[in-house]
């Protein structure tokens, strides 16, 4: 499948900032399962300091405002040819060790809630797999896709204990679960074509797992599936500070205000018309 798409982000300041640098991940990568044929990204009102790739492998973007800016604009367009692979990544290439993957971080430490999940889960199943694709099915059940109710900085513990949560949640209890069950898991920060639209909500978010048999395998748990031909990766990271789109720093007004843009569509190559 091709998709084609367009991602624009405009941050708006109370007032001019005198100085201002932020790190961008928001590039695809080719890799297990989709090939970026195309991809700019562009700025209004920053410079471009240096380009890397992170140590998970995540190419970032390094910018500076430009003197005396009041908004910042970050447009990305590409093209990128995707196949379905039922979510298997497969092995592991990280520069980072499969241990690291097991680690808790701030936004995904367990409680007494997620213990609570992980008893409710249980381990009476024939395979690795099903275990997970059944903990998916438990988190979707039990903390219902509910924007508004949480943010960035809401731990995998309180959105399971609020009931409600997005896409980020969804993925942050999944990883938080996995590693409390002795498996590898990472936050996975991506696009996601919604068949019924071009205009997206916003970017999306799920988890991988790493299983005996398969390697790294990928879990929806908002839609209940694993991830086929319509998602795209861009950043991999151990919970949703690692994949942030936009990071950074600034001096001046603090009031600010964001809008998202995303389109994605299906298109056809050139070679196949």
């Amino acid at each position: 499948m091709q998709l084609t798409i367009t991602h624009r982000t405009d941050y708006h300041y109370g007032s001019a900032l005198s100085y201002g640098l932020q790190r961008v991940r928001l590039c695809p990568l080719t890799g297990p399962g989709q090939a970026v044929r195309s991809w700019d990204i562009s700025f209004e009102g920053a410079k471009q300091e240096a380009e890397f790739l992170d140590h998970h492998g995540n190419q970032v973007v390094l910018t500076s405002l430009l003197d005396e800016q009041a908004q910042l604009s970050i447009t990305c367009k590409g093209v990128v040819e995707t196949i379905a692979n039922f979510g298997v990544i497969g092995k592991h290439t990280d520069y980072a060790p499969l241990w690291y993957f097991e680690r808790a971080t701030n936004l995904t430490s367990p409680g007494s809630r997620m213990e609570a999940l992980v008893e409710a889960l249980g381990t009476n199943f024939d395979d690795e797999l099903s275990w997970f694709h059944a903990l998916s099915a438990l988190i979707a059940d039990r903390v219902s896709y509910e924007p508004g109710n949480t943010d960035v900085n809401t731990t995998s513990e309180v959105a399971l204990g609020l009931g409600a949560g997005v896409c980020q949640d969804h993925a942050q209890i999944f990883v938080t679960a996995a590693r409390r069950l002795g498996f590898p898991a990472r936050y996975i920060s991506g696009y996601l074509m919604m068949n019924d639209r071009i205009e997206q909500d916003a970017t999306h978010a799920w988890a991988e797992v790493y299983l005996n048999d398969l390697g790294w395998v990928g879990f929806d748990i908002s839609n209940g599936i694993s991830p086929d031909e319509r998602y795209v990766r861009i950043a991999t990271g151990l919970d949703y500070r690692d994949t942030a789109p936009v990071a950074g720093m600034r001096f001046g007004e603090h009031d600010e205000s964001m809008s998202v843009s995303v389109e994605i569509e299906q298109t056809t190559s050139q070679a196949q018309q």
